[in-house]
């Protein structure tokens, strides 16, 4: 049993370690706003993290990647890091420290060492923000709007300008705007100021002004005498969604480009990670960031296909209830969906299977769909039965999906999870397209296996889209993962 003296002790330690991790937040926070350098703890952001959470996300770095650094280490190389001079970039604090565990003696002092390993951060040094218009306002566009307001950093980016909505914008509108912004049944309250503007009918928000514009027809618009210029503009209305459709708003005058955040038609269908490098940005103008299922699966597919290689499979969609279903019974173009959303599981159809092909075009006629919608707002479940070229078991498979959630292309992508107690409300707000269920794996010892791969189909997607229009705008920063 402790002893007095021993408690004393742990609480000393409790304490000193907090204080450490407040230094750690405020070091992170100096390197975002001033610098646009964003750190993160092995691919878990540490920007806006309270106290608790930054220790947390070090206990997290013991028990999955299994490279134990402490809150201290970490301090010493951000600390590093802001004495430096860098370009905007995204870092992988996590690995750094543990590299540094290991090879600190090849190198002079931890400014030698950060030099060695960030080579080639100076090249990065140019990037001209791009201004973003969304265009439409639901429940992925606010989304979208708080995440490009929270990582606006020093503006070196994205910079979110304008909200185009359909209907007058009179007073309350607005004020209905801001509440649904700020306020969210889901994803709770949105940390920051929003301030209504009334006279020039805009949000005001972290001090920004973002102008709400009214417009059922998107070439109508003159974006220029908001001094909005060669915009990219994220369509999340589902109205457009073909080529001919979505080229509207490129006679818009103020646009350059137009990703649309569903499956598109006729034009390039990607998945951050995966396909993006395959299209020409001087080419192409009209890009879709594909479904939310689609960006959930396909990582997942890729890893398992270059590894093991697959021959068929089945996906199974476990999907949560979305606005396009009724709330009771009711009429519904299509089948099905016209029953009461929160009390029914709801089979019905999902695309995601033929989708897939075009990002990984060797799984064409391979993989046959369906889905499920069930009675919770959001948090998604796909399942995957795959029969493969190579026999594998539980223990191959939760390798090589935790090889890719650690290194390469698709460590933005892949979660690893590790916890057996998890469900569907404990992925909400998870920043990853695909979450991958370690324990549910299922194989045996055969050429089969049973994937469980969760996903926020709200907050997951909305990262994913934005990763992909900082690719499209060409501000990608450096990166160290």
């Amino acid at each position: 049993m402790p002893t007095l003296q021993h408690i004393d002790i742990q609480l000393s330690e409790q304490a000193k370690m907090s204080k450490t991790a407040a230094q750690l937040i405020k070091t992170v926070q100096d390197l975002w706003f001033d610098r646009a350098v964003e750190l993160v703890l092995f691919r878990n952001s540490l920007i806006n993290k309270s106290v608790a959470e930054v220790l947390d996300l070090h206990h997290y770095t013991n028990a999955f990647v299994e490279k134990p650094i402490s809150v201290y280490e970490s301090l010493k190389i951000a600390e590093a890091l802001l004495d430096m001079e860098t370009p905007p970039a995204k870092i992988d604090l996590g690995k750094l420290t543990h590299e540094f565990q290991n090879e600190s003696e090849e190198y002079e002092d931890i400014n030698d060492f950060l030099v060695s390993k960030l080579i080639g951060i100076e090249y990065h040094s140019h990037i001209t923000p791009k201004d973003v218009v969304l265009y439409g306002f639901g429940r992925i566009g606010r989304l979208l709007a708080r995440e490009l307001m929270t990582k606006t950093g020093s503006g070196n980016q994205l910079r979110l300008r304008a909200i185009v909505t359909r209907g007058n914008i009179t007073n309350d509108i607005i004020d209905k705007r801001l509440s649904l912004l700020k306020s969210d049944s889901i994803h709770g309250e949105y940390h920051g100021t929003i301030i209504p503007d009334y006279k020039n009918k805009a949000l005001i928000i972290n001090g920004t002004t973002v102008h709400l514009i009214s417009s059922k027809a998107p070439e109508e618009i003159n974006y220029t005498t908001y001094g909005i210029n060669e915009a990219l503009i994220l369509d999340n209305t589902g109205a457009f969604r073909d080529k001919e459709a979505l080229s509207r708003h490129l006679k818009a005058k103020g646009v350059s480009k137009v990703l649309l955040t569903a499956p598109g038609k006729g034009v390039p269908n990607i998945v951050h990670g995966v396909n993006q490098n395959e299209f020409d940005l001087d080419q192409h103008h009209i890009f879709s960031a594909a479904s939310c299922t689609t960006n959930a699966i396909t990582p997942i597919l890729k890893a398992i296909g270059d590894t093991f290689g697959i021959e068929n499979g089945h996906l199974e969609t476990i999907h949560a209830y979305t606005n396009d279903q009724n709330l009771v019974d009711n009429m519904h173009k299509k089948y099905r969906r016209g029953r009461a959303a929160a009390i029914n599981m709801v089979i019905t159809e999902t695309g995601a299977g033929k989708a897939v092909a075009k990002a990984l075009p060797q799984l064409e006629g391979k993989l046959t769909s369906n889905a499920i919608r069930v009675p919770v707002p959001n948090g998604s479940l796909a399942i995957l039965n795959l029969n493969l070229k190579s026999n594998v078991s539980v223990e191959t498979v939760n390798n090589c999906i935790k090889t890719y959630a650690l290194e390469g292309e698709l460590v933005e992508q892949i979660k690893y999870a590790i916890n057996n107690e998890m469900v569907s409300s404990d992925i909400i707000g998870n920043a990853a397209p695909a979450i991958f269920d370690s324990n549910a794996t299922i194989s045996e010892h055969d050429k089969n296996c049973v994937l469980y791969v969760w996903y926020d189909n709200e907050y997951g997607y909305s990262h994913q889209v934005i990763r992909l229009a900082k690719h499209i705008a060409k501000v990608r920063r450096f990166t160290y993962y």
